[in-house]
């Protein structure tokens, strides 16, 4: 596995693997892996001829209050990891290599990144959308594989490359969840065993709202209702938002037409975390 740190050589790399007519698939991480990133690096194996796994804990997607000083990372075990898989590049540059001094330009991407956890995170999406735009310019991938636990995320990323032309292939991965339904998430490692156990209300929230809609429920309070009553059960679980959304624009539905997404933020003692499913008429 090749270590690049540099743009101008990750671009170089790229650019002859396009010239011999080679596929690029590349996954972008903040690293301190687990096993839904190496699930990710399974199907971006299967879906092209090289590999490009980006390793970067993005500052621009940080508030000022939130965790990247102390968000976990573990270069030599990722970097050990990604080598088992056969992954071909591992792409880690500083963040003064990606936004070098004097740095001013960002990529927004409208109403979508201001809805749900946009509202809570003010300038959350706009980091994302820069920094994934600027992996898209510089791995030039062909395409890039982006997990659903980070739904709206991926809706994001999913608008930008249609707006701007990117002509990268975005792919959605299906959430990876340990044995006891918990998404997997490099923010669990924050959890105590008494918060892990609570952080499994999340995907009982979704699974009593799965039961409701398999039933035959279609309307958005009552789902959310039930949603919400399965978390207030845990003392120490305080949600931050519960919203059923359209899949696509994410603005929030009365009733399901056909799909919609089940979204939830909680907070788990001082850990935020996310999950979804999509829900079915």
């Amino acid at each position: 596995m090749r270590i690049i740190e540099h743009i101008e050589e990750m671009r170089s790399w790229s650019e002859t693997e396009r010239r011999a007519g080679r596929r690029i698939v590349l996954v972008p991480t903040m690293g301190s892996l687990h096993g839904g990133h190496l699930s990710l690096v399974r199907d971006g194996k299967r879906r092209g001829d090289r590999l490009v796994v980006s390793l970067f804990v993005n500052p621009t997607q940080f508030g000022p209050q939130e965790d990247y000083a102390s968000y976990p990372r573990d270069f030599e075990r990722d970097r050990g990891l990604l080598e088992r898989e056969g992954t071909d590049v591992m792409f880690s540059p500083s963040a003064g290599e990606m936004y070098p001094a004097g740095h001013q330009s960002y990529v927004e991407v409208g109403k979508l990144g201001e809805q749900l956890c946009g509202v809570f995170r003010p300038g959350h999406f706009r980091g994302v959308a820069t920094v994934v735009a600027k992996l898209f310019n510089i791995a030039q991938p062909h395409a890039a594989i982006f997990g659903e636990k980070d739904y709206q995320q991926l809706q994001v990323i999913r608008r930008m490359a249609r707006d701007l032309n990117l002509g990268v292939e975005v792919v959605g991965h299906p959430t990876v969840r340990a044995p006891d339904g918990l998404a997997l998430s490099s923010r669990n490692s924050y959890l105590s065993d008494a918060e892990r156990q609570a952080a499994l209300s999340l995907c009982r929230a979704l699974n009593k709202a799965e039961a409701l809609a398999l039933a035959g429920e279609k309307e958005s309070g009552r789902i959310l209702d039930a949603a919400r009553a399965e978390i207030e059960k845990e003392p120490l679980a305080r949600i931050q938002y519960a919203k059923l959304c359209h899949p696509e624009t994410l603005e929030d539905v009365e009733k399901i037409e056909s799909e919609a997404v089940l979204a939830l933020a909680v907070f788990v003692g001082k850990t935020r975390l996310i999950d979804n499913t999509v829900l079915k008429a």
